[in-house]
């Protein structure tokens, strides 16, 4: 099949989804232009700031998207590109964009709290406190992992207890372009929402800064920056401890924009590497049902449910609702941004998963032969070959400059990532001690210390950075079939939500139910998999952690689905 046939036919049916089902969905829940968002009714200069929808689509992209994206098409690859295409579109119109436009406008017609309190208010106080216990510990693994791949993007290379400076020169680089990045974002939200520059002078001033600190940073480390990992694990953690109670408008809303132009720029160069190159690729229509090409070593087991779990972030992922609802719901300025951030941000991403197919399809037999698997290097490969066979870009020098730009982008946004995530683990934390409708200045007692901003985020830091450290790693396979079953559960309570405003919610009915079945299915295959190996000896104490966790993970499912279809159940006749 040919890379262009595959991208475009792509992009044209996500062009149509947005078009009609996005229209269709906004017009079922009643999204009003003319209502006033929680951005202004609760503004307080920190959290609740409006923001201009190029402003907050910048940053609503660049914390949902990260790698996820490029790491899951090309993992689920060894399935064919007719099921990995087929589950991106599919999955992205109806399942990953609804779920994620719906978490937003339940959360900002809930004072733009998050998906927690939705439950709260849809389907009762416990159903929210076992929501909120699982969202901050995924938070927390998400905040321990993305730490620890910034860290050893940052940090220098050791031969002997002495400093490799030749093998270090690609890790100070993106250090270097990532903290002229952070002090650009500074000045760019200062001039925008402090002297009111106008936002396009401003954006083109801020895009040629970016060009000039990746110029500076490609030439010049200075000798503070050689560190070890650990090292830049305490120095990462004091910047999200920072950049998590800091004003969005200081740091969040500008770094995350402009952070958005490397990814712009990422997906331009890999869409004119693809017509440009118009390769045929090699990759099989369809490789089975069972992952039997295993280019890692290790086999991703069968394409039921291995193929939805692994393809996240390209067709649906619970950490967008915790996004949606916790920071874009908050500086949403108006009812009728919700669509075009929400759904639309989450198509793009579907944009971004082909391109990856693409990427991964090019290159296949070295994939698949076991020479290049590392998703971040497999996807930057496979477009930097495709825009050197460009005519007039054929050189080794053009080959070299777009892998590096490909690998800079995604290391910016796992640092982007992170701290989003980090201030949406402080958020869960608070809302946890806190009753309906209160704010931690309302709390008494030690539930005032717990649910203070500061006290969240010194906790919150410390477990991740504490975990980032100790090797997440260990726990961290379980991810995946986590963030597909928060994704259930954000279907639930917005279907619940939207049952309780007599709003019609069948749309969510058939997703959540299959992502359930898609989450528990996989948990019990991973259950069988760690006992067994705990049993017969081939395991470690960490097999019996991740079973124990499963049916942790499996009960809690189970009884929010419970509870969650049972309150469906109850607004529907009511309704009737």
């Amino acid at each position: 099949m040919n890379a262009v046939v595959i991208l475009l036919v792509g992009v044209a049916v996500l062009v149509c989804g947005y078009i009609f089902y996005g229209s269709w969905l906004a017009k079922q829940w009643g999204v009003d232009p003319k209502r006033t968002t929680p951005a202004h009714t609760e503004e307080d200069g920190v959290d609740y700031v409006p923001a201009k929808a190029p402003v907050l689509f910048g940053h609503h992209f660049s914390s949902i998207a990260g790698a996820g994206p490029i790491n899951g098409p090309i993992q689920a690859a060894v399935f064919g590109w007719v099921p990995v295409m087929l589950w991106i579109l599919i999955g992205g119109i109806f399942f990953g964009a609804v779920h994620d436009f719906g978490a937003l406008f339940s959360s900002i017609r809930n004072k733009g709290q998050s998906i927690g309190e939705v439950i709260s208010t849809s389907i009762g106080t416990r159903a929210k406190k076992l929501f909120l216990i699982f969202s901050y510990l995924t938070l927390i693994l998400v905040v321990a992992a993305f730490a620890s791949i910034v860290a050893n993007t940052f940090c220098a290379t050791y031969v002997d207890g002495a400093v490799d400076f030749a093998a270090s020169d690609a890790n100070l680089t993106t250090c270097m372009i990532s903290i002229l990045f952070i002090l650009i974002a500074i000045v760019f939200g200062f001039c925008v929402y402090r002297r009111n520059a106008p936002l396009w002078v401003s954006t083109i001033i801020g895009v040629v800064a970016i060009v000039i600190c990746m110029v500076i940073g490609m030439n010049w480390h200075p000798g503070f920056m050689y560190h070890s990992t650990n090292f830049w694990m305490v120095i990462i953690g004091i910047y999200i401890l920072i950049a998590s109670v800091t004003p969005v408008w200081i740091l969040l809303q500008p770094r995350d924009y402009l952070s958005s132009f490397l990814l712009y720029f990422m997906m331009i160069v890999a869409v004119v590497g693809i017509i440009g190159a118009h390769p045929t690729l090699d990759i099989p229509a369809f490789t089975g049902f069972v992952d039997t090409v295993a280019p890692t070593g290790s086999s991703l087991g069968t394409l039921f449910p291995a193929l939805f779990v692994t393809i996240a972030c390209g067709a649906i992922s619970g950490f967008h609702s915790l996004v949606g609802s916790g920071t874009t719901a908050k500086q949403l300025d108006k009812e009728a941004d919700a669509k075009p951030i929400a759904y639309g941000g989450m198509l793009v991403e579907c944009g971004l998963a082909l391109i990856s197919l693409c990427a991964v399809g090019f290159i296949w037999s070295s994939y698949s032969a076991g020479e290049t698997v590392a998703p971040t290097a497999v996807f930057a490969t496979g477009i930097a070959k495709m825009v050197s066979m460009i005519p007039g870009l054929g050189s080794d020098a053009v080959y070299k400059v777009v892998y590096a730009m490909l690998i800079l982008a995604v290391s910016a946004f796992c640092l982007t990532s992170l701290d989003t995530a980090t201030r949406l683990a402080r958020y869960m934390f608070q809302e946890f001690w806190l009753e309906p409708g209160q704010s931690y200045k309302d709390a008494k007692g030690y539930k005032a210390t717990l649910a203070n901003p500061y006290v969240a985020t010194v906790i919150t830091v410390v477990l991740g950075i504490a975990l980032g450290v100790a090797g997440y790693a260990k726990i961290w396979a379980l991810f995946g079939a986590a963030n597909q079953l928060l994704a259930a559960l954000a279907l639930l309570a917005v279907a619940a939500w939207l049952g309780k405003e007599g709003r019609n919610n069948k749309m969510f009915l058939f997703p959540m139910a299959f992502m359930l079945i898609v989450t528990l299915t996989s948990l019990v295959f991973t259950f069988k998999s760690n006992l067994t190996a705990a049993i017969g000896g081939t395991g470690d104490v960490f097999s019996i952690i991740r079973a124990l966790l499963c049916v942790l993970l499996f009960v809690l499912a189970l009884v929010l689905a419970v509870e969650g279809v049972q309150t469906i159940s109850k607004y529907n006749k009511k309704k009737a």
